[in-house]
């Protein structure tokens, strides 16, 4: 199950510029009536629903939202949304509404005890993945995504939405069961973060109910609670006037729509309905000030919120002035962008958002991440950059560069609308459920956008940053490491700098673009000297002249999404050790640098509008280039790539930037429990290697700009042993002349090269690696075995077997039976270069007293396969959620790349795909059985276990 992010990761996260939800009325300035006196849009007319979903309520107040949509086929999504959430708690209900969510998958009506995950495993439902639940403030939604070509399993699908909504059965045993399972999910979220959440919560939402009401409840509650408490809450809340069904996928509308009305009509009706108070954050008309520190925090971060009352969109007008917000928030975080960059940036990072807060609240939000012992440098660079737009505005390329990348988004969307997902659709339906959110059609999304993203101006765009910015009901957050609180300000001090800042003598911002080409010159055309079909898949491969080899694979899953990568063997396991933090950081250097003639600014100003990303990497044993483009973006694309062999540059800003970054980023990391705990398996994994272990100062400061360039030109020195892929909505024709004119001008030296085997291995022997690290009473475990494998098609199939049986066994024992942990499962993976190795890790958080049981239950369960291989209800459920998940995979681009490359890099035949089933079906219980006893061996277990710090003696 789901739970809301620690709201304090949700509000401090780096901000996008997504649409907002927000409208207020404002008198248009000359300039947009003008433009829109020949529109037909009108500002007050309300903004049309989608035609192109049925809805409808019963007579008891029950909702429901349908729609076709092939996309994936045979699929069908459905939610159940609740109006009820943590919100509406009573003190003694605290958490209920989470055990409630929790409650609907441990026994319904027509689904006793587990049954309901064990009936959806065999139809090839993965539980946590598809079937899942979250719990909001505010609301509870279920997820149901089921194959829709089987009539029993969508009448059944249905069955559960039913029993959802009203038929959980809520016996004593099942709840005292889950008990234990929500104290560990609420166990594995207590750390730094929580502790400063509980401190700083009051004050983001103004000392609102909201600041005791957190979904997952309190200890007291969830360990004590009578059952007849959330059965009444159950009958309270649980009722069809606050719910609402949405289904979208590859269904008859008319046949679900007669399955609703049957199922949902005779829901129980409350004659006396607990009101649904609707809960909001008053404004106090003040600002406020919070700081907080933690021994185990790593950064520290600053933040600036700025309530507003909430901007709902239900009107043409309101919509545009959404779109005005898009705008600002695009402009001014491209500045935090090009501030970042610099060669002494004042903060880590840094994002500025105008969009939704909650309970009724929109905000401007401001953060950054601090350097250390500078944060009075990040705070007023981000104020700085408030002020100057709020005292200049934004230049006119500035806003045209943001209309265009706003209209690309736009034209992007609607050529791929027959191409959308049903999830997409259910989450508008959702929000439009919940909170009245926007519903627009396709057609209208597109059309009334692109009629009014033309009327925007830059006058009203700077009025909304005007009205935003402002000096009331402002919080300014701090959160901190202990070792920071001699650093940080104080209230009076804050305020300080905010006037400091204001009385500054500011400059306008100069927007530097470039009229140069990307290019110097251009490539010298060469020519495809062979082809050869690969028909099972439907793709063909080219050899060039200068030895580059090219596969192209046309798809129909996306109307134009073009996918591009390639690799050449060697990498970093051509350097020594003392090369290799230059290698190794090569290609995150180049790739934030610009190419050819434009600088990484002008490059990103260049790239604005256009559907383009290539990025260079170099890893271990390979080098290469991945990205995307569409067909109009083409060109670019591939001068890009070109760029990146022939004119590739790490600029000395860009060098310093990124070594200043890095450097501050280790500052703190010592304080967090899991890095500690990482390092020390990573130290006893592969001693002080410098290409395993996390690096330091002395190893960042070996990284040299000049050595990374060299290292980088000559890994892309020679095109002729590299092989490109491109997979997508592209034809041979159209890719052609791009091979000829750009792949086929690739510089060559026909040097041959393999990538070397460092030698660098998990040793053979395991042993137990106790770590003790952090204030919470809590422990993580993790379980691995390492060793050489036996590589081939036959044998990695009974693997992923291994691996699923032994999760559903693991989750069963540890979960469902002992209540000791929230989650928990088996991973599996095998490699076959430098030589074939695997590794198995089982995973769990628990409490300290319970860890080393359930140590000796999960190596119970290896010893119960190992001597009796899975069950054959098992094995059945992985082999149908494989037939299932390739069903989809094969028609995304993305699959097929990753199969193509794989293959290629591997030296293996492109078109196992195509019998992949075959052996599917061979796998059978003593084929598993054998893989885990060839590969579960006890003598090489490794035991990593995080304790919390141990007591002072």
């Amino acid at each position: 199950m789901k739970i809301l992010k620690p709201l304090a990761l949700a509000f401090l996260l780096p901000f996008t510029a997504e649409v907002a939800t927000a409208y207020e009325s404002s008198s248009l300035i000359t300039e947009a009536k003008v433009i829109l006196q020949k529109d037909s849009l009108k500002w007050d007319a309300k903004l049309p629903f989608d035609n192109e979903v049925k809805t409808g309520t019963l007579k008891n107040g029950f909702q429901y939202y349908i729609r076709k949509n092939v996309e994936p086929e045979k699929r069908v999504t459905m939610y159940l949304a609740v109006k009820v959430g943590s919100i509406v708690e009573t003190e003694k209900e605290l958490g209920l509404a989470h055990f409630l969510e929790h409650m609907n998958f441990n026994g319904l009506k027509h689904f006793p005890k587990n049954e309901l995950v064990n009936y959806l495993q065999k139809a090839g439902v993965r539980f946590g993945s598809d079937l899942n639940a979250y719990t909001g403030f505010d609301e509870t939604v279920y997820q149901l995504p089921i194959p829709s070509d089987d009539p029993e399993l969508l009448k059944n699908g249905l069955q559960v939405m039913r029993d959802w909504a009203q038929d959980a059965m809520l016996e004593d045993s099942e709840i005292n069961k889950e008990r234990g399972i929500i104290m560990e999910e609420m166990r594995g979220s207590r750390g730094a973060m929580q502790r400063m959440r509980d401190q700083f919560l009051k004050v983001l939402v103004n000392g609102s109910r909201y600041a005791d009401r957190l979904p997952i409840g309190t200890e007291e509650v969830v360990m004590n609670f009578d059952p007849k408490v959330i059965r009444q809450f159950h009958q309270d809340w649980y009722r069809p006037d606050l719910q609402s069904i949405i289904v979208v996928g590859d269904v008859d509308p008319v046949y679900i729509e007669s399955e609703i009305k049957r199922l949902f009509s005779d829901m129980r009706v409350n004659s006396k309905p607990k009101e649904r108070t609707e809960y909001k954050i008053d404004l106090i008309n003040k600002n406020q000030f919070v700081k907080v520190t933690d021994p185990e925090m790593t950064y520290t971060i600053g933040q600036v919120l700025i309530k507003h009352p909430e901007e709902k969109v239900s009107t043409v007008g309101d919509y545009r002035r959404s779109l005005m917000k898009a705008v600002y928030n695009q402009m001014i975080n491209s500045r935090l962008g090009e501030l970042s960059q610099s060669a002494n940036p004042p903060f880590i990072q840094g994002g500025i958002d105008i969009g939704e807060f909650m309970g009724g609240l929109d905000n401007l939000s401001a953060f950054f991440v601090a350097k250390p012992g500078e944060f009075e440098e990040g705070f007023k660079s981000l104020v700085r950059e408030l002020d100057r737009v709020d005292k200049f505005g934004f230049t006119e390329t500035e806003f045209q560069r943001a209309i265009t990348a706003l209209n690309k988004n736009n034209e992007t969307a609607y050529t791929e609308r027959s191409k959308k997902k049903s999830d997409s659709y259910v989450n508008t339906y959702l929000d439009h459920f919940l909170n009245d959110g926007p519903a627009l059609s396709n057609e209208d999304r597109y059309q009334i956008t692109k009629q009014l993203l033309p009327s925007l101006t830059l006058k009203e765009v700077e009025a909304i940053g005007q009205k935003y910015y402002v000096d009331t009901n402002r919080d300014v957050v701090i959160l901190a490491p202990d070792a920071e609180k001699d650093n940080l300000p104080d209230e009076q001090t804050v305020t300080t700098w905010f006037a400091d800042v204001d009385k500054e003598q500011l400059t306008a911002y100069d927007d530097k673009v470039s009229d140069l080409p990307m290019l110097s010159k251009e490539p010298v055309k060469g020519s495809i000297t062979s082809e050869k079909s690969i028909d099972k898949i439907n793709s063909k491969e080219f050899v060039l002249n200068n030895g580059v080899k090219v596969v192209l694979k046309p798809t129909t899953f996306k109307n134009d999404e073009i996918l591009i990568s390639a690799f050449s063997p060697g990498g970093t396991s051509l350097y020594p050790d003392a090369e290799f933090m230059s290698a190794s950081f090569a290609g995150n250097l180049i790739n934030s640098s610009g190419i050819g003639q434009l600088n990484t600014f002008e490059l990103q100003k260049y790239l604005t509008g256009k559907d383009v990303n290539i990025s260079p990497y170099i890893n271990e044993r390979s080098e290469g280039i991945s990205g995307s483009t569409d067909k109009e973006g083409l060109k670019t694309a591939f001068e890009m790539i070109y760029g990146y062999f022939t004119e590739p540059r790490i600029e000395s800003d860009v060098f310093q930037g990124i070594m200043s970054k890095q450097l501050n980023m280790l500052a703190n990391r010592d304080n967090d429990p899991n890095f500690v705990y990482s390092k020390a398996t990573m130290n006893a994994l592969y001693g002080n290697n410098i290409r395993r272990i996390p690096y330091g100062k002395e190893e960042l400061e070996k990284v040299n700009q000049e050595r990374a360039l060299e290292i980088y030109k000559d890994r892309f020195a020679d095109a002729s042993d590299f092989t490109f892929f491109i997979v997508g909505s592209i034809t041979e024709d159209e890719i052609k002349p791009y091979l000829e004119n750009y792949l086929a001008a690739l510089p060559t030296t026909s040097r041959k090269e393999a990538p070397k085997d460092l030698g660098i291995y998990e040793p053979a022997k395991g042993k137990e690696v106790v770590v003790n690290k952090g204030k919470e009473a809590k422990a993580n475990v993790r379980l691995s075995i390492y060793g050489d494998y036996t590589y081939n098609d036959v044998e990695n199939v009974n693997m992923d077997a291994l691996e699923k049986v032994l999760s559903t066994r693991l989750l069963e024992r540890l979960r469902e039976e002992e209540s000791g942990v929230y989650g928990t499962g088996a991973r599996a993976g095998y490699s076959k270069n430098p030589k074939p190795r695997y590794s198995i890790h089982v995973s769990f958080g628990t409490s300290v007293d319970k860890y080393q049981s359930l140590i000796a239950s999960a190596l119970d369960e290896f010893k119960k396969i190992k001597a009796n291989g899975p069950s054959q209800v098992d094995l059945d459920k992985f082999k149908i959620e494989e037939k299932r998940q390739l069903e989809l995979s094969l028609k995304e681009n993305g699959f097929w790349m990753s199969q193509l490359l794989s293959a290629y890099q591997l030296g293996e035949d492109p078109t196992y795909i195509t019998r992949y089933l075959n052996d599917l079906d061979k796998v059978t219980v003593k084929s598993v059985k054998d893989v885990a006893n060839k590969y579960l061996k006890e003598d090489r277990l490794f035991k990593f276990i995080l304790l919390p710090d141990a007591p002072a003696k």
